[in-house]
């Protein structure tokens, strides 16, 4: 990425995925994580998913954006299921750049069902120019 087209701070970006029983169990399966939580369905035949998985949105808006992430930090805040659209926003706190890198320091939130938070954490990491 071109270090003149990174976002600048208090810029946010915006993803959103619905995850399915498929996707949940390819996780369990390349992961390992096979506990029974993941792999029996609920009353309401969803399936819980991954809290790892979960982090797969904040860290496709990083990718998107180039970052090689030193650190990742999550919080897992309430339960996500199958069916369910999850939307992830990641607000951009710094930008430093210095010569052909640059280091961007982001904040993230994740919600359900409009205003439900699942998910906080922050990621930094640089992005090479």
């Amino acid at each position: 990425m071109d270090l003149d087209d990174l976002p600048a701070p208090g810029s946010v970006i915006t993803h959103e995925r619905t995850f399915t029983t498929d996707e949940v169990a390819a996780f369990a399966e390349l992961s390992g994580d096979r506990g029974e939580h993941h792999e029996r369905p609920d009353e309401e035949g969803r399936l819980l998913v991954h809290g790892l998985l979960t982090a797969t949105l904040p860290t496709k808006i990083g990718g998107d954006l180039d970052v090689l992430a030193r650190t990742m930090e999550f919080d897992f805040h309430r339960p996500v299921y199958t069916g369910q659209r999850i939307v992830c926003e990641v607000t951009v706190e710094a930008v430093d750049r210095d010569g052909d890198r640059a280091t961007v320091e982001a904040d993230i939130a994740c919600h359900r069902d409009g205003d439900e938070v699942v998910l906080t954490g922050a990621f930094e990491g640089v992005v090479l120019g």
